[in-house]
């Protein structure tokens, strides 16, 4: 097992494989994890009265941007779905990021877009049935006439499958791109992939989060809904 990327070890007698894309996305979630624990310890020895200052300040725009774009998407009374779209975003935005430091974004690979997809998938179907009801939920798979049940069975299996291969394609695409320029360039790579890695890692890593966010807020809201 030379020239692997990720975790090689023998256990048992059994060669065993964590790819670097695994290995990557534990890394988003222990960081995110320790920023979470320290931005609370800030949040709390933080005085009511005064107004938030340096990193609090960030937080604070950044979770009342999402609040605002939950309220306006879903609707006031699903507020309560904000936490789950603010961490989704922050694990993507920084997944995604993650080439501008040289590591694989875990989510260029369809394992961990189509776990993400599947959640989404879960929730959609979940609260759907729990706002309507099983048989007013069942019944919404009929509509506006009952021959297009298998179609519109189709259409609700299609939509994590669709939802997984939109945020993997873009970003596999961008990874591949830049490992074929790295690969051909040498050294003078960095001089030249400056401004693709504006776009690859950043703009269209950014856009990604912005469009996996937004049709989970969709998916799940259409199914809540009348």
């Amino acid at each position: 097992m030379d020239n692997i990327q990720g975790i090689a070890f023998e256990f048992m007698g059994k060669d065993i494989y964590i790819h670097d894309t695994v290995v990557n996305s534990w890394l988003v979630v222990i960081a995110l994890s320790i920023f979470a624990i320290y931005i609370n310890k800030k949040i709390k020895n933080a005085k009511v009265d005064e107004k938030p200052t340096g990193i609090l300040n960030v937080v604070e725009i950044i979770v009342e941007a999402i609040d605002n774009l939950v309220e306006s998407t879903m609707g006031k009374d699903k507020m309560k779905f904000s936490p789950y779209i603010v961490m989704l975003a922050l694990y993507l935005a920084v997944a995604n990021l993650l080439g501008l430091i040289g590591l694989t974004p875990p989510t260029s690979d369809y394992n961990v877009t189509l776990a993400l997809a599947i959640i989404t998938f879960v929730m959609t179907q979940y609260y759907g049935m729990k706002s309507k009801g099983v048989g007013g939920y069942l019944k919404t798979l009929g509509e506006p006439f009952v021959f297009l049940l298998p179609i519109n069975i189709v259409g609700e299996i299609a939509n994590p499958i669709s939802l997984s291969f939109r945020l993997f394609g873009n970003i596999l695409s961008g990874v591949i791109i830049m490992g074929l320029l790295y690969g051909a360039l040498g050294y003078f790579a960095p001089v030249v992939t400056f401004a693709l890695h504006g776009y690859f890692d950043v703009f269209a890593g950014l856009i990604q989060t912005f469009i996996f966010m937004m049709l989970t807020m969709v998916f799940v809201s259409m199914a809540m809904d009348d």
